[in-house]
């Protein structure tokens, strides 16, 4: 009996999958708005150059011009600049989170589905307990007494944020640990962890790439929210929920350049995350077609 492997147990084969994602039309279009926001923050850079190191009090709040796009902030910042250094930190800081939040919640649930029983019951109380802890109160709390570097945000974001990930995971992993090719390795003395290696987890990979998807979009939300409150990375960098913060006061004065661009960017690029992990879902939902 040949197992299957990668997602095949489910009809989850590359082609098709990409196939019913291509005719998703607004995960598509989420698909183009990421891309093109990565390549305005990461490429942007090097074909408009700006000082975003340093002040300049004679261009204080200027409004758009052809010499600033997008204007100045309080301290003579060009503003479309600031967009793209801080669209690189809160990019940066979303996927690498997310994604350490994905790998930590699905070694979570994996162990704890295939292992079952008191271990199951055990690992299973510790998620419970961290999910009715907010994650915005933990990570305000921590940014508050130690003021975390991009890297420390990462990883306090990533510490924070698997709990979710993990019950998807395990939920997966305990309908598939009982599929017969499963039954089938440990029958022939195949060890756990080459069952969870060779089958839990690749057919488990729906279900994992989806929560990723979502997890970026929430830790894009999380760094905003914290960066919005003052709390997030320190100057001279900055993110988009900094740049909210601190156009906030200049938004009362008609300064709108220092509130919308930001604004903009977050609810584009986290509903364009949204969107693909909706697709996502439903690309590898056969069983929803069936």
């Amino acid at each position: 009996m040949v197992a299957p492997r990668g997602g095949a147990a489910n009809g989850n084969s590359p082609a098709p999958v990409k196939a019913r994602f291509a005719r998703n039309k607004l995960a598509v279009a989420g698909l183009i708005v990421v891309i093109l926001f990565l390549g305005f923050c990461f490429i942007g850079p090097l074909l408009y150059a700006t000082d975003q190191t340093h002040t300049d009090l004679t261009q204080v709040n200027l409004p758009p011009s052809a010499a600033h796009w997008l204007g100045t902030d309080a301290v003579g910042h060009d503003q479309l600049g600031r967009l793209m250094y801080g669209g690189q930190v809160s990019l940066l800081v979303g996927l690498a989170a997310g994604v350490l939040a994905t790998v930590i919640g699905t070694l979570w649930g994996a162990v704890a589905g295939y292992a079952g029983g008191w271990v199951d019951a055990v690992m299973m109380r510790v998620v419970d307990a961290g999910i009715a802890i907010p994650a915005l109160f933990i990570l305000l709390v921590v940014s508050a007494i130690t003021s975390p570097g991009t890297l420390g945000l990462i990883v306090v974001l990533g510490l924070v944020s698997w709990l979710v990930p993990s019950r998807l995971v395990r939920a997966e992993t305990l309908t598939l640990k009982n599929r017969d090719y499963v039954l089938t390795l440990r029958a022939t003395g195949g060890t756990h962890g080459r069952a969870v290696r060779r089958h839990i987890l690749p057919n488990a990979v729906s279900t994992i790439v989806v929560a990723a998807t979502f997890q970026v979009a929430d830790a894009i939300l999380l760094i905003a929210y914290v960066s919005y409150l003052g709390l997030g990375v320190q100057p001279p960098k900055t993110d988009w929920g900094g740049m909210l913060s601190a156009g906030l006061t200049a938004a009362y004065s008609g300064r709108w350049w220092l509130i919308v661009p930001p604004g903009l960017a977050i609810i584009l690029v986290v509903c364009a995350f949204n969107a693909i992990g909706d697709g996502l879902r439903d690309a590898f939902d056969v069983r929803g077609r069936a």
